[in-house]
């Protein structure tokens, strides 16, 4: 019985992976251009994230390793 209750909970969460096309609603329109833009930007363009948003990653590989320098600020802790 526990089974049955669990798929039916999860089957409208089944629904929510939708890959229609995204529109706007019945009777509304995108949002206006913003201030400077030559044209209003599509749905697709609004739901991807910029590129500050979500950087790439950078595949540096330590090439060689380096001697630490000492600090001068890395002192041993007072009694």
């Amino acid at each position: 019985m526990r089974i049955w209750l669990g798929v039916l909970l999860a089957l409208p969460l089944a629904a929510c992976g939708s890959a229609n096309q995204i529109k706007p609603a019945e009777g509304k329109a995108l949002p206006p251009a913003p201030y400077g833009a030559t044209a209003t930007p599509t749905a697709k363009d609004l739901i991807t994230p910029p590129t500050q948003a979500r950087p790439t990653r950078d595949e540096e590989l330590l090439k060689e390793s380096k001697k630490r320098t000492p600090d001068p600020f890395d002192l041993p802790p007072q009694s």
